[in-house]
């Protein structure tokens, strides 16, 4: 047989239905009812201001909201989410994409790192939530890049380049812990690609970007189910629809603010406990 002639069962085996790998049915779900009804009765207590190509910090409190906001144009942001508390508990993008889908918005769950595994934040408005899905595969919100980052950068086209995601968020990470860069590079992890339009070609399976679709006024709105540490990165391909490592990508700020709900909408509510696997692994 000639490498990579189809086998006579081929068209068989490609019929075989897919099956979900985590059914989420009994999945612990977010009580989206108590949220909308916190969140129309807020007060700022926090907003910060991101530069374009740089990133910044804010800590949110268990039973907040957080909102990222577009104000003035198109831009994408890189969002790291911590346990404000122990960074060694972190985002999870991998497992948040397993239980939700490659993209993520209203009524899903941002996930935490191993051992704790438990909700960090729970999304309860998306103002790009009427995107979907476009006809090349593309949607807003996602899980599936990582972050433009240096190595990379330095990989593909043999120069060094500072202000990409993953060195903003360094940056902005030892500047709130006052570790040095070398060590809070080591807590930088995969991120949530806030307002980006990603998929993959269909012809290749190649990840894509294109112009995002966010306008001055959109955002995307957490609620902390945990106290946060947020630190958010405007990327420096701007709306990621040319590239995204550049200082001539028109590029715009981002804001992050703080909002608090009367503690009243919140009776009910509590922190998700951490994942109650005995950490035993058959031994």
């Amino acid at each position: 047989m000639i490498e990579n002639d189809p086998p006579s069962d081929a068209a068989a085996r490609r019929a075989i239905a897919p099956v979900i790998c985590y059914p989420t049915a009994t999945l612990p779900q977010p009580d989206m009812a108590l949220y909308d009804a916190a969140r129309q009765d807020v007060q700022e207590t926090a907003r910060v201001t991101v530069t374009p190509r740089d990133a910044n910090y804010i800590v949110v409190p268990a039973g907040h909201f957080l909102r990222i906001h577009s104000v003035h144009g198109p831009q994408v942001g890189d969002l790291n989410l911590f346990n404000a508390h122990d960074l060694s508990e972190r985002f999870y993008s991998g497992k948040t994409r397993a239980l939700h889908g490659t993209h993520v918005t209203t009524g899903d769950r941002l996930w935490s790192s191993f051992p704790a595994l438990r909700p960090m934040a729970t999304i309860t408005h998306d103002t790009l939530g009427w995107y979907g899905i476009d006809q090349y595969g593309g949607s807003v919100h996602d899980v599936i890049g990582t972050r433009c980052d240096p190595y990379t950068g330095r990989l593909l086209s043999g120069a060094d380049y500072h202000h990409c995601c993953h060195s903003n968020l360094t940056r902005a990470l030892a500047d709130h812990t006052d570790m040095d860069l070398h060590d809070a590079e080591a807590h930088v992890h995969d991120v949530l690609n806030v307002f980006m339009c990603t998929g993959f070609t269909r012809d290749t399976g190649q990840y894509f970007m294109k112009a995002s679709p966010v306008r001055p006024g959109d955002y995307l709105e957490l609620f902390a189910e945990i106290d946060l540490l947020a630190v958010l990165s405007a990327c420096p391909g701007g709306d990621c629809g040319a590239e995204h490592s550049s200082d001539v990508t028109q590029c715009y700020p981002l804001e992050m603010q703080v909002l608090a709900p009367d503690p009243a909408r919140l009776l009910g509510w509590s922190s998700p406990q951490a994942n109650g696997y005995d950490r035993s692994h058959g031994r």
